[in-house]
């Protein structure tokens, strides 16, 4: 298992670069060239919505990307510290914003439309964001 990590401070400039290694990584792995759009996209939108979380909140630590090539698969996590509440929380609806939660509502959604494999965790010490594709077998040598 082979996994590539990134930190990047919480600026949206970033996140392009963040957009550009995943889509290389992703390449390298075996993940099919018509795919690589789909993941530069949901990678994008994925840590802009860390870069939000961590902006909004005030946290000055890094946003950490892992790019994880296991066999017949890759995956790439996403993870923010920002406090989450539970869903349904009635202290959440008092305490955010309507407008932010609905962003990251929609955020969630467009990763969710990109991406078959995601598996979203919250909680207080933050959040994270595993999103899954299938990778090719390497070719086999001619001999």
């Amino acid at each position: 298992m082979a996994t590539v990590e990134l930190r990047f401070s919480a600026l949206p400039e970033h996140v392009r670069t963040a957009r550009l290694v995943a889509a290389a990584v992703a390449r390298r792995a075996g993940v099919d060239e018509a795919v690589l759009d789909e993941v530069r996209l949901a990678v994008g939108e994925a840590c802009s919505r860390a870069v939000g979380l961590h902006r909004t909140n005030g946290i000055t630590a890094p946003v950490k990307v892992s790019l994880i090539e296991e066999e017949k698969q890759f995956s790439i996590e996403v993870g923010d510290e920002a406090p989450h509440a539970a869903p349904g929380d009635p202290a959440a609806a008092v305490a955010g914003d309507d407008a932010e939660t609905e962003e990251d509502e929609m955020g969630l959604a467009v990763i969710s439309g990109l991406v078959d494999d995601v598996e979203v965790k919250a909680g207080q010490d933050g959040g994270l964001i595993r999103m899954t594709w299938p990778t090719a077998p390497p070719p086999v040598p001619v001999a």
